[in-house]
C-alpha cells in the first residue's frame, strides 16, 4: 500500500459564472456584408498591431504602456473600440502564457520519462505505472537522440518563459500551417485566403452598465435592430446618427431570449461578438454576460438521499444509481455517443448524451458524481510508447468539454455536481463489484463496475465491499475469506457486547453473557465439564 498515491477529497463542484447564447444574422443586404468586412478588416489589423506592441513589451509592460497603446489605437477608431482591443490583446498574451507554460511542463515530463527508461536495461519489465526498458538497441538508439532534441527544446522554451517572450498567430497556427498544405486540408489557395481573413477579422466589444441596452459599441435593442459604432476612417458609411451603421436584419435568440432581453431593458452590460462562418456562408452574432456564482450546497447535504456514479468512456456514459449508504439500486443505465464524423456532430452527440443523464437523474432528484479528469499526462508518446491506439482512443476523449458542459447545464436543472478523484476506481471497482453484481440476467462490465466505485467515494465510503461470512460449517469446508476485514473495521466478527437490561424474550441458545468466552463452554479439561452425576441412596431409618 505504500505505491499508491494519496487520494484527494471530493468536493461539489461551483456553477458557471457567465452565459453565452448565439444568434444568426439573416436576410443582410450586399452593402451590409460589405460594412462588416470593411470595420473588421481595419479592427483585424489595429488588433494585430496592437497585439505585436504588446509581445514586444514581455514582462515589462506596465498601466502607462497600456495607456499609450490604447491612445494610439483610439485615434483610429475610437475610445470603446480601442478599450475592447487592448483587452483582448492581454487576454490572448495571458492564454500563450499559460500555453507555454503547459508545453514546458510536457516537456519536462517526456525528458523524465526517456531518462527513465534509458537508464533501464533493454527489454527490462516496468512496474505498475511506470514503464520498462527500450524493447531493441535501435529504439533506445532512437529514443536516446529524441532525448537531446526534447531537452534543446525544453531549454528554448525556457529561455522564452524567463524573457517574457510568447509567439501567438492571430488566426492560429493550425490554419496558418494549412496554407503550405492546402491538398492535405482539402482547401483550395481562395478557400484558404476567405477563412484566413475571417478568423483576423475584430468584431467584438465589452459591454458597458448603465449605457444604452448594454453595449454601446454593438447595440441591440429589445426588438433585435442591430447597430454598430463605425471606427473614425468609415464614419462616412453610416446610415443612423452618431456616426453608426444599422444593419437591415433583425437578431432573434431561440435560447435564453428572455434573460437577453430582461438584461437590455435594464442597461446592464452584454458583450458582444460578430463572426463570419466560411463553411456554411453565413453571419452569426454572440452574446455574453456574466451572473453571480450559483451557491453550491454542502457535500452532506448533496449525499443524503444518494447519487449518480458517472463513468467516462470513449463512446458512451456508464451510470449507476447509489443510495445514501453506497449500496446499488436498479440496474446499470449508458448513454452511448457517437465522436466520428465533424465537429458539429460530436458536439451535438455529447449534448445528447448529456441531456439524457440529466433528465434521468432529475427524475429521481439524485446528484451526480464524476471524476476530476485530465489525460494530459496521458497523452504522450514517451509514456506509452508503441501504443498508438490508446494513445488515439484517449485523445478522442472529449473529457474537458463533457465536463464543462455537464456542470453549465445541470445548474440549469439544480443538479449539484460532485467530483472526486480519479485514482484507482476502474481498478478497485472491477477488483470488489463487477464479480459480484454480475448474475444471470445481467452482465456487468467493468465501467459499470467504476461507476459504484466513483458514487461510494464521493458518498465517503469506502470503494471495496464487505465480504459475506462463509457459508456451511465455518471455514473447514470453503476455507478462510478471500478478503478480511481490518481489526478497526466496523462489523468485523467478535463477541457481541452484553446489552444490559430486561430481556422481553428467551435467551437462545449462544446468545447468553458468556457466549463469547470459550472457556465456559463444554470442553474437556475444563472446570465447568459436566460430570456424571450420582444420586445418594435414601437412608434406610426413613
Amino acid at each position: 500500500m505504500g505505491g499508491l498515491r494519496e487520494v484527494a477529497a471530493p468536493f461539489v463542484v461551483p456553477g458557471p459564472t457567465g452565459v453565452t447564447i448565439r444568434g444568426s444574422l439573416k436576410s443582410l443586404t450586399g452593402q451590409d456584408e460589405r460594412v462588416l468586412r470593411l470595420v473588421g478588416g481595419l479592427l483585424g489589423s489595429l488588433a494585430s498591431r496592437d497585439l505585436k506592441v504588446r509581445c514586444a513589451a514581455g514582462l515589462d509592460h506596465d498601466s502607462d504602456q497600456w495607456a499609450r497603446r490604447k491612445r494610439e489605437l483610439t485615434q483610429d477608431s475610437s475610445s470603446r473600440w480601442a478599450g475592447s482591443i487592448t483587452k483582448a490583446t492581454h487576454d490572448q498574451w495571458a492564454l500563450a502564457r499559460r500555453g507555454q507554460l503547459a508545453h514546458i511542463q510536457s516537456l519536462e515530463g517526456g525528458v523524465r520519462t526517456i531518462a527513465s527508461r534509458l537508464s533501464l536495461p533493454v527489454g527490462a519489465k516496468g512496474a505498475k505505472g511506470s514503464p520498462g526498458g527500450y524493447r531493441s538497441r535501435q529504439e533506445w538508439f532512437a529514443k536516446s537522440r529524441r532525448l537531446h532534441l526534447l531537452e534543446d527544446r525544453l531549454e528554448r522554451e525556457r529561455a522564452d518563459r524567463a524573457a517574457g517572450r510568447v509567439r501567438v498567430v492571430r488566426g492560429g497556427k493550425k490554419l496558418l500551417r494549412n496554407r503550405h498544405n492546402l491538398d492535405a486540408a482539402q482547401l483550395s489557395e481562395a478557400q484558404w485566403r476567405q477563412r484566413w481573413e475571417a478568423e483576423r477579422w475584430f468584431l467584438q466589444a465589452d459591454g458597458e452598465s448603465g449605457k444604452g441596452c448594454g453595449n454601446e459599441t454593438i447595440r441591440i435593442t429589445p426588438d433585435g435592430e442591430v447597430s454598430i459604432k463605425l471606427p473614425a476612417p468609415l464614419a462616412a458609411l453610416a446610415n443612423a446618427p452618431h456616426g453608426r451603421y444599422v444593419l437591415a436584419c433583425q437578431v432573434r435568440f431561440g435560447h435564453r431570449g428572455e434573460q437577453w432581453a430582461d438584461r437590455v431593458a435594464a442597461h446592464r452590460a452584454v458583450a458582444y461578438r460578430i463572426h463570419y462562418d466560411t463553411n456554411r456562408r453565413r453571419w452569426y452574432l454572440t452574446c455574453s454576460w456574466q451572473i453571480p456564482p450559483v451557491e453550491t450546497v454542502s457535500l452532506e447535504a448533496v449525499r443524503v438521499g444518494g447519487l449518480v456514479g458517472v463513468d467516462m468512456n470513449a463512446d458512451h456514459l456508464a451510470a449507476w444509481r447509489l443510495d445514501a449508504h453506497g449500496n446499488p439500486v436498479g440496474n446499470p443505465r449508458r448513454f452511448g455517443y457517437d465522436l466520428t464524423g465533424s465537429a458539429p456532430h460530436r458536439d451535438a452527440q455529447v449534448r445528447h448524451a448529456l441531456i439524457r443523464l440529466l433528465h434521468w437523474a432529475q427524475r429521481h432528484h439524485l446528484t451526480i458524481a464524476v471524476e476530476d479528469l485530465d489525460f494530459q499526462a496521458e497523452k504522450t508518446r514517451e509514456k506509452h510508447g508503441q501504443r498508438k491506439r490508446f494513445r488515439k482512443l484517449i485523445s478522442g476523449m472529449p473529457v474537458s468539454k463533457l465536463r464543462a458542459r455537464l456542470v453549465s447545464m445541470a445548474a440549469e436543472l439544480g443538479i449539484a455536481i460532485v467530483a472526486v478523484d480519479p485514482a484507482y476506481t476502474s481498478r478497485w471497482g472491477a477488483q470488489h463489484w463487477q464479480r459480484p453484481l454480475t448474475t444471470k440476467t445481467r452482465t456487468t462490465t467493468r465501467h459499470d463496475a467504476a461507476t459504484v466505485a466513483i458514487g461510494r467515494r464521493a458518498l465517503g465510503c469506502s470503494i471495496r465491499r464487505r465480504t459475506q461470512p462463509p457459508p456451511q460449517h465455518r471455514r473447514d469446508a470453503v476455507g478462510h475469506r478471500s478478503v478480511q476485514a481490518a481489526s478497526g473495521v466496523p462489523g468485523c466478527e467478535g463477541t457481541r457486547p452484553r446489552i444490559p437490561g430486561p430481556r422481553t424474550r428467551s435467551v437462545c441458545a449462544g446468545c447468553g453473557a458468556k457466549a463469547g468466552d470459550q472457556c465456559a463452554h463444554n470442553r474437556s479439561g475444563h472446570t465447568a465439564e459436566h460430570e456424571s452425576w450420582h444420586q445418594d441412596s435414601l437412608p434406610l431409618s426413613l
